[in-house]
């Protein structure tokens, strides 16, 4: 059977290097994909990526910043319920969430790219993203249809309460 012209390329599995880890998501895609799904994206997955890698300390760690990740969603949905001005709650929760991704790219979420990177250069089996994309594109609209009902729902209740 011959390969596909119009196939996605695929990294080199056959000659991996000795010792080379169960297949993984590439840890420099993690990151950019964070810039859509948030950092919780990005850590949740090099916290897998980590498992695969052997490393429960470093799993653990990425786990920490997927639940920070998590917390930081809960504070922006609180600000805009919260704060009286929508602005001031939007760029409070725009200024907020670029900090946190800018600290958790440098304190944790590159370090995977440079372990990758020092053992086994371009050639470690990959995972595909089909999957995780769907995944975060499915919880980005349930956290946007939550946000929404809650906002809403508090909305209807202050109008009663008037």
């Amino acid at each position: 059977m011959q390969a596909s012209p119009y196939a996605a390329p695929k990294a080199q599995v056959d000659d991996a290097a000795p010792g080379a880890p169960a297949s993984i998501w590439n840890p420099n895609a993690t990151a950019n994909w964070s810039l859509i799904f948030t950092p919780a994206f990005g850590a949740y997955l090099q916290m897998l990526n980590w498992r695969s890698l052997g490393e429960p300390g470093r799993a653990a760690t990425a786990k920490g910043w997927f639940i920070a990740g998590l917390a930081l969603l809960l504070v922006y949905v609180l600000m805009g319920v919260l704060l009286p001005n929508e602005q001031v709650a939007d760029a409070g929760a725009r200024g907020l969430g670029f900090v946190f991704l800018i600290v958790w790219y440098f304190a944790a979420g590159r370090r995977q790219s440079n372990f990758v990177k020092e053992r086994w250069g371009k050639d470690y089996p990959r995972k595909g993203w089909g999957r995780p994309l769907f995944y975060g594109v499915a919880a980005l609209a349930g956290y946007y249809a939550l946000a929404f009902a809650i906002g809403l729902g508090i909305g209807l209740a202050r109008n009663a309460l008037r």
